[in-house]
């Protein structure tokens, strides 16, 4: 398609935009005296208007029900998390029995590293990003820590000198190089500072090929980008349900174990009750015995009102379609990577920009990263005074996230405005 920079084209786009229609189903930000751009998606999505009713509702059964609320409720407590599954299956590409919602992220990946970092011999060694999201770092640098090995078991692949991005071609020769000396691969699936989308498919064959577990944080990537856990024989992922999910602050994680381990109760793994066997978990017994497939992580009764907020999202996402979602994506991101060039091009005297994340739409979500040179965080400052709610990072990086479900084509055009205008 070819793009126009102006409100007229923007306004076109919003008309032939089938999703458009969700966009009024999200609460948008009232504390600035302009209607804002909201492109942070990537660190908060919005609030489902549903998402109130669905937490009064089970507030409403604590109040009538107290305890019996586990099996009173409308939607009983008990098996809360159920009625997540197959809707948070679909959007990570797995079966049912891979995906539960339960915990927060990082308790996730260390309960599945616990069961999948298994270090042995001169087996010991993880490979991540570099730059990964500092939590994951922190992650591995402790499951290493606690383990007693060296702070050099942890090998990061970066962006050669001069460059933004991490090239394909240097994570897998670096997986072959460490080869029987790897024991996991753990990466962000995309890349939270550059918002490059990995290949974790081919990087998954890759560890299998030297006989490491291969795992992902979805934490970017789950409601962003299109992903097939199962097919692509991922051992392991977790993700956030805050980000693209647009599940309340620090709202419930996801956490899939690929089918093939559904079954092996010999997995090391860190237990609680709810992982029990639910047929006899109220019969109080000693000995565990997990629940086939990702239940069987679990630790403590459901967050119910985390849960209920997140109900409300994938209810959205689940009428919406992954497929649909990133139809838009493609051509919203690509609209506003446009915009960016042109104002960059007509201002570049005094200020540029460069976007750092790829170009390839499929090395990408919906994110942009740009890179500015000239003016800095005072740019940005001047955006929020615009009312431009986006993201900083440091040194120069101005990080925005058009969501499909409810940003337009028109957001994007006043996005480039806003740029223009705190130009200097």
């Amino acid at each position: 398609m070819k793009f126009e920079n102006s409100l007229a084209f923007a306004q076109e786009l919003d008309q032939q935009d089938p999703l458009a229609s969700f966009r009024s189903r999200f609460h948008f930000p009232t504390f600035h005296n302009e209607n804002p751009v909201y492109f942070t998606g990537n660190s908060l999505g919005l609030q489902p208007k549903t998402a109130a009713t669905y937490i009064q509702e089970e507030l409403n059964a604590w109040a009538n029900y107290g305890v019996e609320g586990h099996f009173l409720a409308k939607r009983p407590w008990f098996s809360y998390h159920e009625n997540l599954t197959n809707m948070a299956a679909k959007v990570v590409g797995a079966l049912p029995i891979e995906v539960v919602i339960t915990h927060s992220l990082t308790t996730n990946l260390h309960l599945l590293m616990v069961s999948f970092y298994r270090p042995s011999g001169k087996r010991v060694k993880i490979l991540c990003e570099e730059k990964a999201f500092p939590s994951d770092q922190y992650a591995l640098a402790s499951q290493i820590s606690f383990h007693g090995l060296p702070a050099e078991t942890l090998v990061e692949v970066g962006p050669r000198p001069g460059e933004h991005l991490i090239r394909e071609e240097d994570i897998l020769q670096k997986i072959s190089e460490l080869g029987d000396e790897l024991a996991l691969v753990m990466i962000g699936g995309v890349n939270y500072y550059s918002g490059q989308y990995f290949d974790l498919q081919k990087i998954t064959a890759a560890g299998h090929a030297v006989g490491a577990v291969v795992g992902f944080d979805l934490a970017h990537a789950a409601g962003n980008v299109n992903l097939a856990l199962h097919n692509w024989n991922v051992d392991f992922a977790a993700w956030c349900g805050y980000k693209y999910l647009n599940s309340s602050p620090g709202g419930v994680s996801g956490l899939f174990v690929h089918e093939r381990h559904a079954h092996n109760k010999s997995l090391p793994r860190f237990a609680g009750w709810w992982g029990h066997n639910k047929e006899v978990r109220f019969q109080m017994e000693p000995g565990f015995d997990p629940i086939p497939g990702a239940e069987g992580w679990q630790l403590s009764n459901a967050p119910v009102l985390g849960m209920a907020a997140h109900l409300a999202s994938l209810e959205i996402f689940e009428e919406a379609g992954m497929e649909r979602i990133a139809q838009k994506r493609d051509q919203m991101t690509a609209f506003l990577a446009f915009l960016i060039e042109d104002v960059s091009v007509r201002n570049e005297e005094k200020c540029s920009f460069e976007i750092i994340t790829p170009t390839n739409p499929n090395q990408r979500g919906a994110q942009l990263s740009i890179l500015a040179k000239g003016q800095g965080k005072q740019l940005f400052d001047r955006l929020t005074d615009l009312g431009v709610i986006a993201d900083w990072r440091e040194p120069n990086v101005i990080r925005i996230a058009p969501a499909p479900l409810y940003n337009s084509y028109q957001d994007c055009f006043r996005f480039a405005q806003y740029l223009e205008r705190a130009i200097l």
